[in-house]
């Protein structure tokens, strides 16, 4: 988790309930707090409190993994973006309000957390600010498609606090990549240590590794690991396809996010 450092009384519960899927948690941080978190609304979907959604109601960036996800649009071919594991709309958010010209169409197993997202993180409000640019399904992830396919997917998807057991079969990710458009790309939420399970046998690190291991497999060569290590997020993210041309990238990003193109690394398998 990284809820470290919050004095109790800053911190409110907004709502809490177990639904078929989640034990979901809404927490307020309080603007009072010192912790980068102040003023934000989080989203705990597990026992362990792994956050898996953040709104901030005055700014659009996070500084977290979903800032990296933002930097995603500007390397892909024309077309739909897909995101498997929406939760309550927090990377939709930030790419929706970045990149006029992007459509998003996202999968969450879980119909309350949708309902969450737009009850307490503004996701009726995008919904309806960008109404032909949002899709969001309630179902299996690993199932989504569109017939044109996508231009990129970007996935998320954890349960009981540690990415779902599918990720780490090679199999997975040939599927995946059949649904991708010619010149189409992956960005991954591939976790770490940071990311506790609900299952003690479920190391976030070894998990990460295997699945990264399952990657490599079916994107030999093409496949770049980024790691934040920072207070706020200590998640590492995976990228798939020839490495972009860094100087292009940056200028077709906003400046705040231009400092995660240099930190991308050759996954060595």
């Amino acid at each position: 988790t990284q809820d470290d450092g919050i004095p109790v009384d800053l911190v409110k519960i907004l709502v809490q309930f177990k639904s078929r899927h989640n034990y979901i948690r809404v927490l307020q941080v309080s603007r009072k707090a010192d912790h980068p978190f102040r003023g934000s609304r989080l989203l705990l979907l597990d026992g362990p409190g792994n956050i898996h959604s953040i709104n901030f109601l005055i700014r659009t960036l996070t500084d977290t993994y979903f800032d990296v996800f933002a930097t995603f649009p500007p390397i892909l071919p024309p077309g739909p973006v897909g995101l498997l594991g929406f939760g309550a709309g927090s990377a939709a958010k930030v790419i929706l309000e970045l990149y006029p010209e992007v459509v998003v169409h996202g999968w969450e197993i879980d119909p309350a957390v949708v309902d969450v997202g737009r009850e307490y993180f503004k996701l009726s409000e995008i919904e309806k600010q960008h109404k032909d640019r949002i899709f969001i399904y309630v179902g299996n992830a690993l199932n989504a498609s569109l017939r044109e396919g996508f231009s990129g997917i970007l996935v998320d998807l954890f349960s009981k606090g540690s990415l779902i057991p599918e990720l780490q079969d090679p199999l997975t990710w040939e599927k995946l990549k059949k649904k991708l458009r010619k010149g189409g790309r992956i960005m991954v939420n591939v976790g770490g240590r940071c990311v506790e399970a609900e299952d003690p046998n479920r190391d976030g690190q070894m998990v990460m590794e295997d699945t990264l291991k399952a990657m490599h497999e079916v994107f030999p060569d093409q496949l770049y690991v980024l790691s934040l290590g920072n207070r706020m997020d200590d998640s590492s993210i995976a990228l798939t396809g020839d490495f972009p041309n860094s100087d292009a990238w940056k200028k077709a990003m906003p400046k705040p996010l231009r400092g995660y193109v240099d930190m991308w690394f050759p996954f060595g398998g």
